[in-house]
């Protein structure tokens, strides 16, 4: 078991938009502390430190000063994708706990270079950053399911829409950019990107992925920008349970929401129950968050106001962390589930490609002409 931290000391590389998510919990957790902030816009770090009520936290421009700081104990990594593996590995290298941001790279040898150097330092924590299974309903519903409310799980569909929306914040350009580039993002921006959560929920409830069949189509934006939908990505799991991924652009759709303008929902059927999970970035269904049927009855679950915004799911993302690092217990997502999370995405990346079902074996096999994305 690792060492434990009575105190955690976080220093954040990259001050961009989705680092006030992450420092929520920092601020209100009393056994932790934001201590030092690197961006190459030392403005906007100073910005962050000053809006999160830590003045007395250094600023730096580039992380690997950072890292030199004796005082960080831990590091929330926050930068575009194709900077992830060499940053994580700097960190570890550092001796310093590790939550990357999701995804945790472009590819699997990334991945794999990743992995290994972890791997290498059993005494350091390093944690793939993934939100969407800490979000309130979503730990609920696995509480359910674990619990057999639904008998043996059977299905998933998720529905993930994006539209606009009047109340949504605004993402710096730069922010955008980087997630338009496929070099820098590794895919694209909806399918790719924010579908490893959903990857990552199909994995959460299902278990074990074998193969997927995707058709991820392209699209022009109110904005000029490219996103790739609307999709249909089709699942097969361990012991022949199925799921769907649906993804659809609705420029015209207004989402109720203070993040980003899209929602999602996801259906769960079992042997003997339904567990409906109705609020995701925003909302777009009145009604139960939560809801499930079994027996022939229908139990509406609610929740704390407070526990259904999404910067919830970082709340509890962050405090598992701390957690964690306090009692010397491996986190999740760890490096190696991480990078599993990573490769069952891939498969549906190079489904589209190959216009064929993959299996995850697959991915990442360079070796007698199979493909490797």
């Amino acid at each position: 078991m690792r060492k434990r931290l009575d105190q955690v000391r976080v220093g954040f590389i990259g001050a961009g938009r989705i680092s006030d998510l992450h420092a929520i919990e920092y601020q209100a957790n009393p056994n932790a502390e934001i201590v030092a902030i690197a961006d190459v816009d030392t403005e906007l770090a100073a910005t962050r430190a000053r809006l999160w009520g830590c003045p007395n936290a250094r600023v730096y421009s580039d992380y690997r000063a950072l890292l030199d700081d004796p005082r960080v104990d831990a590091v929330e990594i926050l930068l575009p994708h194709h900077l992830h593996a060499d940053a994580a590995i700097d960190a570890l290298d550092a001796n310093k706990h590790v939550s990357l941001q999701k995804v945790m790279t472009r590819t699997i040898e990334e991945a794999d270079r990743v992995v290994a150097r972890a791997d290498a330092s059993p005494d350091l924590a390093f944690k793939v950053f993934e939100n969407f299974i800490f979000y309130p309903p979503v730990m609920k519903a696995k509480e359910l399911v674990d619990q057999g409310a639904i008998g043996d799980p059977l299905t998933i569909r998720i529905k993930s829409n994006a539209g606009k929306s009047r109340t949504a914040w605004k993402v710096p350009p730069g922010a955008w950019a980087w997630r338009q580039d496929k070099a820098a993002n590794g895919g694209g921006p909806i399918a790719f990107d924010d579908g490893h959560h959903k990857f990552a929920l199909g994995m959460h409830f299902m278990g074990e992925p074998e193969e997927a069949h995707a058709w991820i189509g392209s699209t022009t934006a109110a904005d000029g920008s490219w996103l790739d939908a609307p999709a249909m990505i089709s699942w097969r799991f361990a012991g022949q349970r199925l799921g769907v991924l649906e993804i659809a652009y609705s420029p015209d759709l207004e989402i109720i929401t203070e993040h980003y303008a899209q929602d999602d929902r996801v259906e769960i059927t079992g042997t003997r129950g339904v567990i409906w999970i109705n609020r995701g970035h925003g909302r777009t269904v009145d009604g139960p968050p939560l809801t499930l049927y079994a027996d022939g009855r229908t139990e509406s679950l609610g929740f704390p106001d407070a526990e259904l915004g999404w910067q919830a799911s970082f709340v509890h993302s962050v405090r598992h962390f701390i957690n964690a690092l306090r009692t010397g217990e491996p986190p999740a997502l760890t490096a190696r589930q991480g990078r599993d999370v990573l490769r069952f995405t891939l498969a549906g990346q190079l489904s589209d490609q190959l216009g064929r079902a993959v299996k995850v074996a697959e991915v990442g096999r360079g070796a007698n002409g199979r493909p490797s994305p």
